[in-house]
């Protein structure tokens, strides 16, 4: 049986990616005269949306769809959504969504699109949905890829992953998201969706700190490579697939995040390896780079699992400040020697 459309779409948070996806959205079901309506934090951004249809601190002056509107009042944006669409920052979801949880309409789908893993539980975003929401999994479901919100904004061609346990609610999202320049694919691997999302990130601090410090395309490339290797080994332990990691939410989201200047993660990296403090860094983005979040979740979760994930534990020890960016390098190439295809 065919889901019917939404009769409305409900995106709570007003930030770049949360207002590009709902204007992916709203071109999307323009024709069907469905309205996206995004949840703001700040009143004067839900009125900047509403008047002159622009979100300029993150967007500048892309200009947003006519069946776009905002409020900040949660109430108002959740009444009557079939789909709601959560773009919050990831330690940030647990009490956000204990807020609002019960104004969720009975029977909505829930979509993240989040990529973090929460501290303290260890646990991906669509479990502490399930979690503190109490939906079941086949109203749970993520999106994930390269999605660096200002290219795709500006209507630059790009490509994702709707993954949820229920192949109808997948195809029913990525209906919902099939803009002239988005093409959404499904698949029911959540697990490894979220976890490629969630560790590319760390990935593209390592980056973005070979960057600072001014090393070569080489160096990046062999950061790049072993850590797709260790996410896979991750992805695997946990009961993911491989097939995941080759595709979209995987090496494609990792190749994205660690080469553009767009990435929170690779700028982030990147003031690290020039030398800055964490503090400073987090003083000069202006939006959350969630891989400095999740570093500590994701390797506590590997050592859980007898997984190891080299690259990943030396971005913690340079956030964590017991190892110098200097001497991040150094100290993964002084590994022992292996073949490279050893899984772990």
């Amino acid at each position: 049986m065919t889901k019917p459309l939404p009769r409305k779409i409900a995106v709570m948070g007003a930030g770049s990616w949360g207002t590009t996806f709902a204007k992916v959205m709203a071109d999307a079901v323009a024709e069907n005269g469905i309205a996206v309506q995004i949840w703001a934090r700040r009143d004067d951004a839900a009125r900047e949306i509403n008047e002159r249809h622009t979100n300029s601190r993150y967007l500048r002056d892309t200009k947003l769809p006519q069946n776009i509107s905002a409020s900040s009042d949660r109430q108002e944006v959740l009444a009557g959504a079939d789909l709601v669409v959560l773009a919050i920052p990831s330690q940030s979801l647990r009490a956000e969504l204990e807020s609002f949880k019960n104004l969720i309409e009975p029977e909505a789908v829930v979509l993240s699109l989040m990529k973090g893993l929460e501290r303290g539980t260890d646990l991906r975003m669509s479990q502490v949905i399930a979690e503190v929401a109490e939906l079941p999994a086949e109203r749970i479901a993520v999106l994930s890829g390269p999605n660096l919100a200002m290219e795709i904004a500006r209507e630059q061609p790009t490509a994702s992953v709707v993954a949820c346990s229920d192949e109808a609610t997948a195809n029913w999202i990525a209906q919902l998201c099939s803009a002239p320049y988005f093409r959404p694919y499904t698949n029911d691997d959540v697990l490894g969706v979220e976890l490629g999302g969630i560790v590319k990130n760390i990935i593209a601090l390592a980056v973005g700190m070979c960057d600072g410090m001014g090393m070569g395309d080489n160096t990046k490339s062999t950061v790049i490579t072993r850590g797709l290797a260790e996410t896979t080994r991750l992805v695997l332990a946990l009961g993911g697939r491989l097939d995941t990691l080759a595709g979209l939410s995987g090496l494609g989201d990792l190749v994205a995040t660690c080469s553009s200047s767009l990435s929170r993660n690779n700028t982030a990296g990147r003031l690290l390896g020039q030398g800055l403090f964490l503090d400073e860094v987090n003083d000069r983005m202006s939006q959350t780079a969630e891989g400095i979040k999740s570093a500590r979740a994701v390797f506590d979760l590997s050592r859980t699992h007898g997984v190891d994930m080299p690259i990943t534990e030396a971005v913690v020890m340079v956030l964590e400040g017991t190892l110098s960016v200097e001497n991040m390098a150094q100290r993964l190439l002084a590994r022992e020697l292996k073949s490279e295809g050893e899984l772990q």
